[in-house]
């Protein structure tokens, strides 16, 4: 039997291996293609690529621009900026001090320049910047110094003090030229240094432009001085600005490096100018840089001119301002005069807007007991602290009402002097028995500290006969503070100006007993403990003036652009009064206090203490103040005699009725009593009233009803 084989079918030819192979060639090409390009580039080119890249380069160099400039409520300028001419220098990368020199020496021989604060070291830099100069020493320098493997720091050190004690005898022009050289070296690599910024004249400027592609990295700008169109009247709240040459605070400096600060850069030093340095400083300007050959800057093109600063807009006004310091200034100096401020510190007012927290005037002089200088002092308004006395009574009758120990309906009480074991009779300052009893409001009036023990007896459950005071609340201290701090009193009223203080809370406990000192509970109740700043009286007065409400101070009203052509530019923001709180006293209590206060000026008893201010038209209400201080005979020596001392205080608003004004002032440690807080009060009242045109009331009645509305 014959088999037939089943032919095999015929197999598919594969088409991968092709495919692969295609890839692999083109792999191999594209492989072939860079090797090839490598070798253009670094084997037949690469000297010339190299050069090419040396050769040239950019960077991006940032420049200064004016600040914002400083304005008073009426747009009165105080701080402006004054443009002068200048000679700048950029420091490229790498630059060498032989380079440097070269620049110093051609442009010491087209600008003069006042050499000031040079050291033979600074004279030994620009010495030794001359390689051949510097080669020649090395030369004369022990063998030591001269082996390969010495460090050139150490090396440079030896060459510095060996040329400092064989210093050549230089020429005027060159040491010009090594000022100038100092100004270069100190500079950081790409950033711009002035090498005269004052006093350029326009031969200078000329001769200087003519000759700029001689001297790598020298350019013409602009600086800007701070002036002061209206004086320095206003210098304690401005503030300063930082020199170039001093640049950035050392204490700061990390900080304003990271913020994209030069080491040079001027920034604002004190108060606003410190305080709104973000606002102030402006965007700085941009500028691209060209380096060519050997590190030097070839080419410069601006790229951003800058952005001026943006201004403040102060709620001051300078004609007002300057009132309050001449009254401040010479009411203060006649207490000089007159021999009773030899232990005073100064003397300090401030006024405020009470309905929404604007300061129009802040003013200050401060008094060196030791040499008797007396010099401006604005912001002791803020950050220094006094015993303040009877102005803290109305803080003290509010607190009671909202304790409810006395209503509005039931407020009289006995007038009879306190007597303590151990400590002198407490009373008013009026003799004992003037009156039996008083009202609240007539307790302001005349000022009656047993009024206000009496509350602080009562806020503290305290059971008193004459020589025992007994079953006083421990937390007596803690409440009367807490109806204080409602009005800002022992507290950081929030003002937009550095430096603030708290003042001081008193101690409250015998050291002796650990327990509460509660006679110094009646200390407190008529303002004879704690201190305060007076920017705290000025809040707290306000909060009275406007019906209960706490206030943020502020001194910037706004803040605004310039435009490029010079002119005001648009507001970009406005300060919005801030309510801090809201006191916890009825409209009817407040009432009560605000006619006692109105009965501190225009009482009929005799007794009322602040009927100075009375002639005023519209009439005022306030509360005037004295408190038992004591001041070092020696003001540098805290072991010092001490002597007892008087410090007088007026807090007060007008017209009493629709308030548009609220002011402090205090005068500490006079050595008597006298009437120099009333004396300032009544000028700043009456300065007002003239400044702003405020008009005169006929029949102005004494009546709680027209006070309040």
């Amino acid at each position: 039997m014959k088999y037939i084989r089943t032919p095999k079918p015929k197999r598919e030819h594969s088409h991968i291996p092709f495919r692969l192979n295609l890839l692999f060639f083109f792999v191999f090409v594209l492989l072939a293609a860079l090797v090839a390009q490598l070798a253009y580039l670094q084997i037949m080119n690469g000297g010339k690529f190299r050069a090419a890249v040396d050769s040239t380069g950019t960077a991006t160099v940032t420049g200064t621009v004016p600040r914002g400039e400083i304005f008073d409520s009426k747009g009165r300028a105080l701080v402006t900026n004054q443009p002068d001419s200048a000679i700048t220098y950029t420091k490229g990368v790498g630059v060498t001090s032989e380079q440097m020199r070269q620049v110093a020496d051609t442009l010491g021989g087209y600008i003069t320049v006042t050499v000031e604060s040079m050291l033979d070291g600074d004279y030994a830099d620009y010495y030794l910047a001359d390689p051949a100069t510097s080669k020649a020493v090395i030369a004369k320098l022990p063998a030591a110094m001269q082996k390969s493997g010495v460090k050139p720091a150490v090396l440079y050190q030896a060459e510095r003090e060996y040329a400092k004690k064989h210093l050549p005898t230089f020429t005027d022009k060159q040491r010009q030229a090594a000022f100038i050289y100092k100004k270069l070296n100190g500079a950081s690599q790409l950033t711009t240094v002035y090498v005269k910024d004052q006093d350029v004249t326009t031969k200078e400027v000329a001769t200087v432009g003519e000759h700029l592609t001689k001297m790598s990295g020298v350019n013409l700008g602009t600086n800007w001085t701070r002036t002061y169109p209206n004086g320095s009247s206003m210098a304690g709240i401005i503030g300063t600005v930082s020199s170039e040459k001093a640049g950035l605070p050392e204490e700061t400096i990390n900080a304003y490096l990271a913020n994209g600060y030069a080491r040079n850069d001027r920034v604002g030093t004190s108060y606003l100018e410190k305080a709104y340095e973000n606002v102030l400083r402006g965007a700085k300007s941009r500028t691209q840089v060209e380096i060519g050959n050997n590190n030097a800057i070839v080419d410069q093109v601006q790229q951003f001119k800058g952005e001026q600063g943006a201004n403040l807009n102060l709620t001051i006004d300078s004609q007002y301002q300057a009132k309050v310091q001449s009254a401040l200034t010479k009411t203060f100096a006649a207490a000089l005069k007159a021999g009773k401020a030899q232990y005073a510190d100064g003397a300090y007012a401030v006024a405020i807007n009470p309905n929404t927290g604007a300061i129009l005037a802040i003013a200050g002089r401060a008094h060196n007991t030791k040499t008797g200088k007396v010099t401006d002092d604005s912001l002791g308004v803020i950050n220094r602290a006094f015993t303040m006395g009877s102005v803290a009574k109305p803080a003290m009758v509010l607190g009671a009402l909202q304790d409810g120990v006395i209503t509005t309906t039931n407020n009289t009480q006995s007038d009879v002097p306190i007597y303590l074991t151990g400590t002198a009779v407490k009373k008013s300052d009026y003799a004992a028995g003037t009156f039996g009893s008083l009202t609240a409001a007539k307790a302001l009036a005349v000022s009656s500290n047993i009024y206000m023990m009496r509350l602080a007896m009562k806020e503290g459950n305290a059971k008193y006969v004459p020589h025992k005071l007994f079953g006083m609340d421990n937390d007596i201290f803690t409440k009367m503070r807490y109806y204080f701090s409602q009005f800002g009193l022992g507290q950081k009223t929030g003002i937009d100006l550095p430096g603030e203080t708290t003042g001081q809370a008193a101690n409250t406990i015998n050291p002796d007993t650990g327990l509460p000192l509660y006679g110094s509970a009646l200390d407190f109740s008529f303002g004879n403990f704690d201190t305060y700043t007076l920017i705290q009286e000025a809040q707290y007065v306000s909060a009275i003036a406007n019906n209960g409400y706490r206030l943020k101070p502020y001194v910037v009203k706004s803040i605004s652009k310039t435009l490029s052509n010079g002119q005001a530019g648009p507001t970009v923001s406005t300060t919005v009064p801030t309510v801090l709180s809201k006191v916890k006293n009825t409209q009817a209590q407040l009432n009560l206090v605000k006619q006692g206060m109105w009965e501190v000026v225009h009482g009929t008893s005799g007794w009322s203490t602040g009927m100075a201010l009375k002639p005023l038209n519209p009439g005022v209400a306030g509360k005037t103040g004295t408190a038992q201080s004591f001041a070092h005979v020696d003001p540098d020596n805290m072991n010092s005699k001490m002597v007892e001392t008087i410090t007088q205080s007026f807090i007060g608003f007008a017209p009493a009725k629709n308030p548009q004004v609220a002011i402090a002032v205090v005068v500490p440690n006079l050595s008597e009593q006298t009437s120099y807080a009333l004396d300032i009060a009544k000028q700043m009242f009456t300065d007002y009233y003239s400044l702003y045109k405020v008009a005169k009331v006929k029949n102005y009645s004494e009546t709680q009803a027209t006070i309040n509305g």
